[in-house]
């Protein structure tokens, strides 16, 4: 059962906004599915991802032919799958109002040159899990339920419909 509750969307709002970094998954032209990490890019949450791409980079074919993707991410006790739909743009004004450091040091040529690209990703469906606490506090509640025959306390899990 999924939810698009406003508490559910700010949830996985939460766990994307302290992550860096995320696998971008594609889907090959022989059906395999192959996956990459990419900097995501720090924007207020709206159901969209933002990555920055080289127009030549060979996957970006991937997204050509099966827009369909997924993008994982987390750290800690707090893990999210986001699954969307992808496509390439060269949108100037918005690779400036994306554009950090981070960014020129994999790609020095500008965001005004036509070798940069965005990938955008409308998330369709977000899959979270948020333990509670570290992973010494998931440690100890798994000891707790073995000791008590009870299920360990392994802290939120929920799939939000985006926006």
């Amino acid at each position: 059962m999924t939810t698009d509750s406003p508490d559910a969307i700010r949830k996985v709002a939460e766990i994307l906004k302290d992550q860096r970094l995320g696998f971008l998954t594609t889907t090959m032209p022989d059906g395999r599915l192959t996956s990459r990490p990419m900097a995501l890019q720090e924007v207020e949450f709206d159901g969209d991802l933002w990555f920055f791409a080289e127009q030549d980079a060979p996957w970006l074919t991937h997204i050509a032919s099966s827009p369909q993707v997924n993008v994982g991410a987390g750290s800690g006790g707090s893990w999210i799958s986001l699954t969307g739909t992808a496509q390439v743009t060269a949108d100037v004004a918005k690779k400036k109002e994306l554009w950090n450091k981070g960014v020129e040091a994999w790609l020095p040529q500008g965001p005004e040159d036509p070798s940069v690209v965005l990938v955008k990703v409308h998330g369709d469906t977000a899959e979270y899990w948020d333990s509670p606490g570290n992973r010494l506090a998931t440690a100890l509640s798994f000891v707790k339920a073995k000791t008590t025959g009870s299920q360990p306390d392994t802290g939120e899990k929920d799939v939000v419909d985006l926006p």
